[in-house]
C-alpha cells in the first residue's frame, strides 16, 4: 500500500534510471581509457595523442559527475514527495479513525509511524534509487569488462569470484545475526516515546508525589535497553566495512601477483591495471549494495508498521446509501441499545431505552464506570451500537452521513482539549474565520467573558499546547463556549461542569436553560444537586438503565439514585428538593 504513493514520481524514476545508465557507461569506461593513455604513454605516442584521450576522460568524468548531481537531486525529490504523501495519507486516515481504532493504537505509536518510520521509508527510498538501480549496472558491466580485460589468464576471472562469493556470504551471516535487534528497535522506539510523553504529561504529577527519581529510571531503563540494540546492530554491521576492505585489497594483491607470471608487455600491464580498478567498481557495486541491506530491515518493519495504519478498517464509517442529515428537529431516542468494547464479554450497555425531545434537558448520572460517557458517546456515532438503534428525528443515525450527524450534534467530551492559537480560535474553532459576536455571546453563555475580560488581549490572548496556560475551570468554560458557538439542535455536555463552583455552575445552566430552551440538551453530571431540575433523570448502574424519571420521582422508585442523593445532600435538602 505505501508503495503507491510513488506511481505518480514514475516518469521521474524512469530519468532517473536513464541518467544512472549514463553514468555507469561513463565510469565504465575510464578504466579502458586509463589503459589506453599508460599504452601510448609508454610506447611514445605524441602529446596530441595523450591529449585526446585525457579530453575524452575529462568527458567522461564531468558526465560522471553531471549524472550523480541529477540523480541525488531527482532521488531526494522522489523520496521527500512520497514521504509527504505518506504523512498526509496517514493523518487523514488517523483523522477517519472511530474511538475503536483509537483503542487498539497508542497516541505515542501514531506518532513514531507517522514520523520516524515514515523517515526510515523515505531513506530507504533514497538508496534504493541512487544505489540499488546504479549497482547491478556498474557490477554487470565491470564484470564484462574484467572478462575482456582477462583473456588469456583464466585465473583473474576466478579472483572476482571468490571476491563477490566472499563478500556475500559475509552480507547474509550479518543479516541474519543483526535481523531480530532490527525487528525490536521500531516497538523499542515507540516505547521511548510512549515513557516520554506520560513523563512530560503528567509531570505535575510526578513532582507532587516526588516520583522523578523513579520516572528517570523508567525512562532510562527503555531508553538504554534501545541504546544496547542499536549497539548491538551497528557493532554487527560495522564488520561489514573491513571485510569489504579486506576483500578490495586482497583483489589488488591478487591480479598484481598473477600479473607478475603473466604479464609480458606493457599493453598486458596496463590491461591488468584496467583489471584491477574493474574489480574494485564490482566490489564498489557489491558493497553499496551492502549499505542498503543495512537500512532494509528497519524500511521493512516501518513498511508494514505505516501499512497496519492505512489499512485498518475504520468500524465507524458511512453505511451504503447514507444521506445528509438536514432541518433535523433534535428528537433523539435509544431503543433498546447495548453495547459492548471489542471482543469484551460484558456489555458496557445494555438495553437502554429513552426519548429526549428538543426543549428538554435530559440528565445522567449514576456510579463511576457504569457507563454514562459510552452512552453519549453514541449519539455522535464516536462508536457504533452493537445491538438496538439509536434513532434522531425517527431515522437511524446510522442512515445519515458521519459529516452531516456531527454537524448536528454539538459534544463536549469528558476531557477537555484546547488547540494551541488564541481565545477566540478556540471558541470560534467550528468556523474556518471565527465570527466574533457569535464567540462574545457564546463566551457569554459559557460564564467566560469576565476571565477573558481580565486577560490583556481578551480573545486574542495566546492559548498553549493543551491549555496549559488557563485553569481547569476556565478550560471547562472555554471548551463549554466552542460547543455553544456551533448552532446544532442537540447538545451533549459529558461532565463538563465539574470543575465549575456552584455558583458558576448555577449561573450556567441557567443561561444555558434561557438560551437554549428550544434545543436537546443531554447532561452527563456526577452533582446531584446540579441537575434537580432536569426535565427528565436516567440513573445508570453497571451499563444498565434503573431509574427514569424526575428528581421526586426517582427519590421514591429508585434506590441507586436516593443512595446517590442521601450521600451528597443533607435531610433538609432532599426534603425541600
Amino acid at each position: 500500500m505505501v508503495f503507491r504513493y510513488y506511481k505518480k514520481y514514475i516518469p521521474w524514476i524512469i530519468l532517473v534510471f536513464a541518467l544512472l545508465f549514463v553514468e555507469a557507461i561513463c565510469d565504465l569506461a575510464l578504466p579502458d581509457k586509463m589503459a589506453e593513455m599508460m599504452t601510448e604513454v609508454v610506447s611514445g605516442a605524441g602529446t596530441k595523442a595523450v591529449l585526446k584521450i585525457g579530453l575524452v576522460m575529462l568527458a567522461y568524468s564531468a558526465g560522471v559527475t553531471a549524472a550523480s548531481v541529477a540523480v541525488g537531486y531527482l532521488a531526494a525529490m522522489i523520496g521527500a514527495g512520497a514521504a509527504r504523501d505518506m504523512r498526509a495519507a496517514v493523518f487523514n486516515k488517523v483523522s477517519d479513525y472511530s474511538n475503536s481504532e483509537f483503542d487498539r493504537y497508542t497516541t505515542s505509536s501514531l506518532i513514531t509511524r507517522s514520523t520516524n518510520d515514515i523517515t526510515q521509508i523515505q531513506m530507504f527510498s533514497i538508496m534504493v534509487l541512487r544505489i540499488v538501480l546504479y549497482a547491478p549496472i556498474m557490477a554487470g558491466g565491470g564484470i564484462m569488462h574484467a572478462v575482456a580485460k582477462s583473456t588469456g589468464i583464466s585465473y583473474l576471472a576466478w579472483v572476482i569470484v571468490a571476491a563477490v562469493g566472499l563478500v556475500l556470504i559475509s552480507l547474509l551471516t550479518l543479516l541474519l545475526v543483526a535481523q531480530p535487534k532490527f525487528m525490536k528497535l521500531q516497538k523499542l522506539m515507540d516505547r521511548l516515546n510512549l515513557v516520554a510523553r506520560e513523563g512530560l504529561n503528567g509531570m505535575m504529577v510526578i513532582r507532587a508525589f516526588n516520583t522523578q527519581q523513579r520516572e528517570e529510571e523508567r525512562f532510562d531503563a527503555v531508553n538504554t535497553e534501545l541504546m544496547q540494540s542499536n549497539l548491538f546492530v551497528n557493532r554487527v554491521m560495522s564488520a561489514l566495512m573491513p571485510i569489504i576492505m579486506i576483500v578490495m585489497n586482497g583483489v589488488t594483491i591478487a591480479v598484481v601477483w598473477i600479473a607478475a607470471y603473466y604479464a609480458n608487455d606493457v599493453a598486458t600491464v596496463a590491461n591488468m591495471m584496467a583489471f584491477m580498478q574493474y574489480a574494485v567498481q564490482i566490489i564498489m557495486s557489491f558493497m553499496m549494495v551492502t549499505m542498503v541491506f543495512v537500512m532494509m530491515p528497519r524500511a521493512i518493519v516501518a513498511i508494514k508498521r505505516v501499512n497496519e495504519v492505512l489499512k485498518t478498517q475504520v468500524v465507524v464509517a458511512d453505511s451504503e446509501g447514507a444521506v445528509p442529515a438536514e432541518n433535523l428537529t433534535g428528537e433523539l431516542e435509544f431503543k433498546n441499545v447495548t453495547f459492548k468494547y471489542g471482543d469484551s464479554e460484558n456489555p458496557a450497555l445494555e438495553n437502554i431505552s429513552f426519548k429526549a425531545s428538543p426543549g428538554m434537558t435530559t440528565a445522567i448520572i449514576g456510579a463511576t464506570g457504569s457507563g454514562k460517557s459510552t452512552l453519549v458517546s453514541l449519539i455522535p456515532r464516536m462508536y457504533d451500537v452493537t445491538e438496538g438503534e439509536i434513532t434522531l428525528d425517527g431515522q437511524d443515525v446510522r442512515a445519515f452521513t458521519l459529516e452531516s450527524l456531527r454537524d448536528n450534534v454539538s459534544y463536549v467530551p469528558q476531557k477537555n482539549v484546547l488547540i494551541s492559537g488564541t481565545i477566540g480560535s478556540n471558541i470560534g474553532y467550528p468556523d474556518r474565520q471565527p465570527d466574533a459576536a457569535r464567540s462574545a455571546q457564546a463566551a457569554d453563555i459559557a460564564q467566560a467573558t469576565e476571565f477573558i475580560a481580565s486577560k490583556a488581549l481578551a480573545f486574542e490572548e495566546p492559548i498553549a499546547q493543551g491549555g496549559a496556560n488557563v485553569s481547569g475551570g476556565q478550560k471547562q468554560r472555554l471548551a463549554i463556549a466552542r460547543a455553544l458557538y456551533k448552532k446544532a439542535p442537540i447538545y451533549v455536555f459529558d461532565d463538563s461542569f465539574s470543575a465549575l463552583d456552584f455558583k458558576t455552575d448555577a449561573n450556567l445552566r441557567q443561561a444555558l436553560k434561557t438560551d437554549l430552551h428550544e434545543k436537546n440538551i443531554i447532561i452527563v453530571a456526577q452533582r446531584v444537586g446540579s441537575i434537580m431540575n432536569a426535565d427528565q433523570i436516567i440513573v445508570l448502574d453497571n451499563g444498565k438503565m434503573v431509574g427514569l424519571g424526575t428528581h421526586k420521582q426517582l427519590l421514591d422508585t429508585c434506590p441507586v439514585y436516593r443512595d446517590i442523593a442521601e450521600s451528597q445532600l443533607s435531610k433538609e435538602e432532599l426534603q425541600h428538593a
